[in-house]
Formats: C-alpha cells, sequence, structure tokens
C-alpha cells in the first residue's frame, strides 16, 4: 500500500476556517465549531452584498440627479425622458458626478431636457 502524503487533510481545513475567522469576536474566532457557522454567514452575506451594492449605488445616483433635477424645476423622470430624447448617453453614474461637481453643466443639460420636454 501507498505512503500517504500532504499531511492531514482535517487539519488543512480547520487551519483555512480558522484563518477566515481570524478577527470575529469571542468563540466567533477561536472555536472551530462556532467560527465555521460564522464564516459560512460572512461568506454568504458577503456574495449577497456585492449585488446589493450594485442596488444602492443607483438608487444613491437616482436620488442626486432627482435633487438636482429639481433644482432646475424638472422632475428626475422628466430629465431622463428628454435626455433619451435627446440622444444624450449618459450613464446615470455620470449624471449623478456632473450634478454634484459641476453645477452649471448639469443645468445646461436640464435645459436641453427641458426644451425637449416641452417640444413632446
Amino acid at each position: 500500500m501507498p505512503r500517504a502524503r500532504g499531511g492531514n487533510k482535517r487539519l488543512q481545513s480547520r487551519k483555512k476556517i480558522m484563518r477566515l475567522a481570524k478577527g470575529f469576536k469571542g468563540k466567533r474566532g477561536t472555536s472551530h465549531r462556532i467560527a465555521k457557522q460564522a464564516v459560512m454567514k460572512a461568506l454568504r452575506n458577503s456574495y449577497i452584498d456585492r449585488r446589493r451594492r450594485k442596488r444602492d449605488f443607483r438608487r444613491l445616483w437616482i436620488m442626486r440627479i432627482g435633487a438636482a433635477a429639481k433644482q432646475n424645476g424638472l422632475s428626475y423622470s422628466a430629465f431622463i425622458g428628454g435626455l433619451q430624447r435627446r440622444e444624450i448617453g449618459l450613464n446615470r453614474k455620470m449624471l449623478s458626478e456632473i450634478a454634484v461637481h459641476d453645477a452649471e453643466t448639469f443645468s445646461a443639460l436640464a435645459t436641453m431636457a427641458k426644451e425637449e420636454a416641452v417640444k413632446g
């Protein structure tokens, strides 16, 4: 029978879990059984939150655009609709950056959208 090599797989598995649980409070960082549950939950939450982050940022951008559009006398939907009819292909992230950092450019975009809204 060939000699077993590669060390104790169970020990390696435990080390991996404990490495992932490093920094957890209390027994969650020291006890393997509890750390394993904590790590599973942490990994699941990080997976979910990577997707949630995209939703949250889009909501933030829309709020910023809506607030800046209101200052220029337009609703968010009228502003976005006017830009789409004008075929201005700026995404919401860029529009929110313009709204925050360059109010003059945003007001120019708002007047374009407003003209389109009056026409349509």
